[in-house]
């Protein structure tokens, strides 16, 4: 690259309306030069959860003026940009089809490339764009959607070693919620009444703790939380403290078994690399979890790499960061990109779950 790359990205694979503005320098060095981001919480609330439906059209009548604040913002003008990279999936469809119609778009009537990324490569890289660490390291991803521990070689080279075999920790913490009447978002609202509650008020068990390998499994736990919950009934406010922290504790038990296990599987891959663990997702955000993590990379004199939770969720900066390094790599993408509900980083081992008529299980 000889030149700077200044690319808009656009994400709305979910509940997040986001456009950014990245720069990338000669030397890989990244920037964000504008942000712009609509949260629709309060239009999915009252529902518990996201309804597709509601996302989509939250999506259409929000990205279009996004986009316009963050170029305004990045001073850039749309003659200024490199090209325009949309989320292409994985992620709820119909979300998916607005951001990469609108990057279409604007990649065409630009005359710029345009990049169709996979979101979550946009959160494997993120750690690149804050602190620009060097490759190898161990991504934990941690979402309302998925639950995967990958080892990130380069751009595109991506090696699964870690899935969950049924709920994605985001999913049994809003569920866990959901249960005990804690709201929208859940994940959140269970960290917050565990700040009160006592971890050992409840015997929870810690699913494949000690089990080989770094699979995680969190339904039986999400059934062991409605269990004691029935069996404490009825639950008063301080009981459901006392649950959130349990369910926190063994969730936290749960990832640091499952991440030690592949921090060994990422110094087996490449001995006497220092050993770099990367944590990405909404669930990530979890201040139990961070703290759990930076005590095992303590012991292990590992180096923990957290980037702000704002870019931790989901969000247009780690969109446009990785359509500026495919750019750098001089790849563009034809604007017959398809929007795809399944796209699993690790092509080679996405038949490990299975698929189907969407695709490859992500």
């Amino acid at each position: 690259m000889t030149t700077p790359l200044t690319v808009l990205g656009l994400e709305t694979s979910c509940d997040e309306t986001a456009a950014a503005v990245v720069r990338l320098d000669r030397d890989g060095r990244a920037e964000i030069l504008a942000e712009a981001l609509y949260s629709q919480l309060d239009e999915h609330r009252a529902f518990g959860g996201v309804v597709p439906e509601i996302a989509a059209r939250a999506h259409v009548e929000r990205l279009d003026r996004l986009v316009l604040e963050a170029v305004e913002r990045a001073g850039c003008g749309f003659a200024g940009l490199d090209g325009v990279a949309a989320t292409a999936g994985p992620g709820l469809i119909g979300g998916v089809i607005v951001g990469l119609v609108t990057g279409k778009a604007l990649a065409s009537a630009l005359q710029k490339p345009f990049l169709a990324i996979n979101h979550l490569e946009g959160h494997a890289l993120t750690a690149r764009l804050t602190d620009g660490i060097g490759f190898p390291y161990l991504l934990f991803l941690a979402s309302g959607g998925h639950t995967q521990l990958l080892i990130v070689e380069d751009v595109g080279r991506y090696r699964r070693i870690g899935t969950t075999l049924d709920d994605a920790l985001g999913e049994a913490f809003d569920k866990t919620a959901k249960l005990l009447g804690l709201g929208f978002p859940g994940g959140p609202a269970v960290e917050a009444a565990a700040r009160a509650g006592r971890a050992e008020a409840f015997d929870l068990p810690r699913p494949l703790v000690g089990r080989p390998g770094c699979d995680f499994s969190l339904a039986g736990l999400k059934t062991a939380v409605r269990l004691a919950g029935e069996a404490k009934a009825p639950l008063g406010e301080q009981d459901v403290a006392d649950l959130c922290a349990a369910f926190q504790e063994a969730v936290g038990a749960i990832v640091a078994d499952r991440v030690g296990r592949a921090l060994d599987q990422l110094q087996a891959a490449f001995p006497g690399q220092e050993e770099r663990l990367v944590i990405a997702g909404g669930v990530a955000a979890n201040a139990a979890l961070r703290a759990r993590l930076e005590a095992l990379c303590a012991e292990r004199g590992a180096r923990l790499v957290a980037p702000p939770a704002r870019l931790c969720t989901d969000n247009a900066a780690m969109i446009a960061h990785a359509g500026a390094l495919r750019l750098a790599r001089g790849e563009r993408h034809g604007l017959d990109a398809e929007a795809r509900p399944r796209w699993p980083l690790d092509e080679e081992s996405a038949t490990i779950l299975g698929s189907g008529r969407k695709g490859a299980k992500a």
